[in-house]
């Protein structure tokens, strides 16, 4: 099968796509052809080998990552495709099987023609209405906001407020507070990302870029930093009394679970929740798909297909 593995850190020009063994699925298992996955801002971290945060934040992505060379070599943490062979003790799914699924604790490998995975992972039957690659883009940016928008227990009518708006949690971070939490959502991101938070629900679009929002004198009961560049501090004077303040690199968690996966399904379904994609390349183009996703402009998703998708 094809994959696109790197076998040293750098920049996008370390990856290859070569060809590969197909894996089998064991008992357990079943076996994906993938038609779609992401480059998401993870993805190019760990290829990089670029960890932002603290010095011990950083040695510990070396010894989990590999410390001279990836010990993972091929990256893609989400992915959506058919299930073409199921393990003999496998019952949840059946050869022919639209599905989605993350593979963050699968040690990655989405960006591939195929991908086994344990039925009691994090895969589910792919929404119905949405494309191979919108369901790609789901098991990262929808279940990150979902999680941690329900820590807030975020009331009817409450306002909040969604910093890095534009981005893949952003973007599916506004559409849950609207449709599902029924909030008062404002958005934050650039002027030029003001047509699609609007398009998502936003009830207010705040440029960062001419305007901080802390100088308004505008108070939120909750106040989502999506990207992870705001300081708690420097949003206490826009968070009411009692407000919650939620950073995605802290209150994301770890650990994935499949009721979460599932509880995204049916918002989907319902029309409450779409992934939003920016740029579709394919898998012979993930180089480029890379150096776009590194520069930190993207709107929601960067997807990649893998196999004839829809």
């Amino acid at each position: 099968m094809k994959a696109v593995i790197y076998t040293r850190y750098g920049p996008p020009d370390v990856l290859q796509l070569k060809d590969v063994k197909k894996p089998t699925p064991k008992n357990n298992e079943v076996l994906v052809r993938i038609r779609a996955t992401t480059v998401t801002i993870g993805d190019t971290i760990m290829r990089s080998l670029h960890v932002p945060g603290p010095q011990w934040q950083r040695i510990f992505a070396r010894l989990y990552l590999g410390i001279l060379r990836p010990r993972r070599p091929i990256l893609g943490m989400e992915l959506a495709g058919d299930v073409e062979a199921v393990g003999k003790d496998v019952t949840r799914f059946k050869v022919g099987d639209a599905v989605f699924a993350s593979t963050v604790s699968e040690d990655f490998g989405g960006h591939a023609e195929y991908k086994c995975l344990p039925e009691d992972g994090m895969l589910a039957i792919k929404p119905e209405n949405i494309s191979y690659e919108e369901a790609a883009a789901a098991p990262g940016g929808c279940v990150t906001a979902l999680r941690c928008l329900r820590k807030a227990k975020i009331q009817p009518g409450q306002k909040v407020l969604i910093y890095g708006a534009s981005g893949a949690v952003g973007t599916n971070a506004v559409q849950l507070a609207k449709h599902h939490f029924d909030a008062d959502v404002t958005a934050v991101c650039s002027a030029a990302n003001h047509e699609l938070v609007d398009s998502l629900g936003a009830d207010a679009v705040i440029d960062y870029t001419r305007e901080d929002f802390t100088e308004s004198g505008q108070t939120y009961d909750v106040i989502f930093d999506a990207v992870g560049k705001l300081e708690k501090t420097h949003s206490q004077k826009a968070l009411k009394q009692n407000g919650v303040y939620l950073n995605v690199l802290v209150d994301s968690g770890r650990g994935e679970k499949l009721e979460e996966l599932v509880s995204v399904k049916k918002l989907i379904e319902a029309g409450i929740l779409r992934p939003v994609i920016d740029r579709c390349y394919p898998l012979e183009d993930i180089i480029e798909a890379h150096r776009y996703v590194e520069k930190g402009h993207k709107k929601g998703n960067v997807a990649i297909q893998v196999a004839g998708s829809n």
